[in-house]
């Protein structure tokens, strides 16, 4: 490539220091820039004009200049604690889940981890799940990015090979679930605010299959079927009584109850125990795989329609005045 002028060189360097922050793979300056390999340089006005927000997109999808996302060591060998950060109630906004895919990215890169205890930072939830915000007013491109990206998490969660312990130290709804869902083993702290369930059909919308499918195989087909359909939000006794919790405890003890549990679990050897999660779970996650474009078809032609809209548009607006 030839030099390039002040303005190209600027956002380059930049462009590569955000990769580098968030450990992505470097990106070449012709391909950042939009210049085919070996063409000459567009003229400056020309380019700033087409690419100069070129940063400030990448810095909105894949950084913050806040946190949505904390990892931290545990006083246990071997284990992190991820404390989801995204005020108020940890919402999947698309900013959100690629925080989090990278850093669970991160964790599963890193060998001296063999455990994650996923928790969060916000008093008023462990996660309110998808931000309808994401799914309400956009066009169709952005539905299709946006559950590709919760697909991804799914994904990348129901398969890590690392052992994942959910923390559940407040409200855990709908899309909220999908975390505990895909972990390992479920501890909810024992608070009667502290209600767990995927209650979609509430809010109009149904629970996508790989949502359906992990809460099947945990709490199995009559009582999911009851809870699907009806939308049920479970406090902490019956939510351990129907299974899709494992444990209950008081609040203060989630936390140090999570790192004793996965004690336990690491005293397993990770080889066997990977083979064997693996081994129950491929063919659930093979389901998404292999449906994943129908299953991303179907999700923007539902939620595109205009019943489905207005829906969300009053729910939203009902929220607003709420908090007003």
């Amino acid at each position: 490539m030839p030099h390039l002028p002040p303005a190209q060189e600027e956002v380059a360097l930049q462009f590569h220091q955000l990769c580098e922050h968030l450990m992505l793979p470097a990106v070449p300056a012709n391909t950042v820039l939009g210049i085919e390999e070996g063409a000459g340089l567009p003229d400056a006005a020309f380019w700033w004009k087409e690419r100069a927000t070129c940063c400030k997109v990448c810095a909105r999808r894949f950084g913050s200049q806040r946190q949505l996302v904390v990892v931290e060591p545990s006083s246990t060998a071997g284990v992190a604690v991820l404390k989801l950060k995204n005020l108020p109630v940890n919402s999947f906004s698309l900013e959100f889940l690629t925080e989090l895919i990278i850093n669970l990215e991160k964790l599963e890169n890193d060998k001296t981890f063999r455990g994650i205890i996923i928790t969060s930072d916000c008093p008023k939830a462990f996660s309110a799940g998808v931000d309808l915000r994401e799914i309400c007013g956009k066009n169709p491109a952005h539905y299709t990015e946006y559950w590709k990206v919760l697909q991804d998490l799914w994904l990348r969660l129901y398969l890590s090979n690392l052992v994942l312990i959910s923390a559940i130290n407040g409200p855990c709804a709908a899309g909220g679930c999908l975390i505990p869902l895909t972990s390992d083993y479920r501890i909810l702290a024992d608070n009667p605010k502290c209600l767990i369930g995927l209650n979609e059909t509430r809010l109009g919308i149904s629970a996508p299959f790989w949502f359906k499918d992990p809460l099947v195989n945990i709490i199995g087909h009559r009582a999911s079927e009851h809870a699907l359909q009806l939308g049920l939000l479970f406090p902490p006794a019956e939510a351990l009584q129907v299974g899709i919790v494992d444990k209950v405890v008081p609040k203060d003890q989630v936390q140090s109850t999570a790192l004793s549990v996965m004690t336990q679990w690491l005293a397993i050897p990770d080889h066997a125990r990977q083979l064997t999660k693996n081994m129950i779970r491929k063919p659930t996650a093979d389901l998404l795989v292999k449906h994943r474009d129908t299953d991303i078809q179907n999700f923007v032609s539902f939620i595109s329609r205009d019943s489905i809209q207005k829906s969300l548009q009053m729910y939203l607006a009902k929220l607003k005045q709420n908090k007003d």
